[in-house]
């Protein structure tokens, strides 16, 4: 488990669905409004995100992993496993979302960090991360190493929206740069 001041990143646990579910919701409403039809936002529901939740966490235990504050209240999630359709990578980021009155206190990336740590003991060298090219938190990734390494339309609710993936080709290399930067004085 890593520790942030009050925010602890670990392992989803199936008692966690309800609390993803509910900021899965939160935060595409808040992410992707503007950029997504405002019908499918209002209209997504916690309840039928968190069965699907709970199901992801059973079916694939640590490929989910959460951030928590000393509450117990879930403040930021993402989701990693095998890279699906890019032969370049072996690994993939599925999800990242942090709440947004707690974004920009380094919660992203702590877990972006546990999940390439969970993709390393899984066997994967390289990851990539699909972003809707409109939203502004896809620096996010640039800012972290992350480089754009592919562009295409993903389809959504029947319209195609533009995206970009995000690469890093050497996982085991990342994690120990920024082992050595957290260790740093002053850092």
């Amino acid at each position: 488990m890593t520790a942030m001041s009050t925010i602890a990143i670990r392992a989803a646990r199936p008692d966690d669905a309800p609390g993803i579910a509910c900021l899965d919701v939160e935060t595409w409403q808040a992410t992707y409004a503007g950029i997504l039809a405002t019908p499918y936002l209002a209209g997504l529901s916690a309840p039928r995100r968190e069965q699907g939740w709970r199901q992801s966490i059973r079916r694939a235990p640590g490929e989910v992993q959460v951030a928590v504050d000393e509450a117990g209240g879930i403040v930021g999630f993402g989701s990693c496993g095998r890279c699906r359709g890019e032969p370049e990578f072996s690994g993939e980021v599925f999800t990242l979302y942090v709440a947004p009155d707690h974004q920009n206190r380094g919660i992203g990336r702590a877990l972006l960090l546990a999940m390439f740590g969970r993709l390393v003991e899984r066997g994967h060298r390289s990851a990539i991360i699909w972003v809707l090219r409109q939203n502004p938190s896809r620096f996010f990734y640039r800012h972290l190493g992350g480089r754009e390494v592919r562009q295409k339309l993903l389809p959504f609710n029947g319209a195609e929206v533009p995206a970009s993936g995000y690469g890093w080709r050497d996982l085991p290399q990342f994690l120990a740069a920024n082992a050595r930067a957290d260790r740093a004085p002053g850092s």
